[in-house]
C-alpha cells in the first residue's frame, strides 16, 4: 500500500514555457516531477508536470530550469 506524500511546496510548471529538457525531472530529489505522456505544448514538446504530491518547495527544479518563467516554486505555511 502506498501512501500519498504531504505538499510542503506548491509546483507550477507553464506547459508552453517548457522545452521538454527533463532537467527538472531529473533534479527533483522526491521525484515528483514527470514528462506529460498526452500534452503537447505549442512548441511541439511533452512538458514536464508535476505528478500531484510531494512536493518539498525546496526550489531545486526552478534552478535547474533554463527557462525563465516556466517554473514556480512556493513555500507552504507549516499548518499547526
Amino acid at each position: 500500500m502506498s501512501e500519498e506524500k504531504v505538499d510542503r511546496g506548491r509546483l507550477e510548471i507553464h506547459p508552453d514555457e517548457c522545452k521538454g529538457c527533463g532537467l527538472c525531472i531529473e533534479a527533483c530529489p522526491v521525484k515528483v516531477i514527470q514528462f506529460a505522456e498526452t500534452v503537447i505544448n505549442k512548441q511541439g514538446y511533452h512538458p514536464a508536470q508535476y505528478t500531484g504530491s510531494g512536493c518539498t518547495g525546496c526550489g531545486t527544479c526552478f534552478y535547474a530550469c533554463p527557462e525563465p518563467g516556466a517554473v514556480t516554486v512556493y513555500r507552504l505555511k507549516k499548518q499547526s
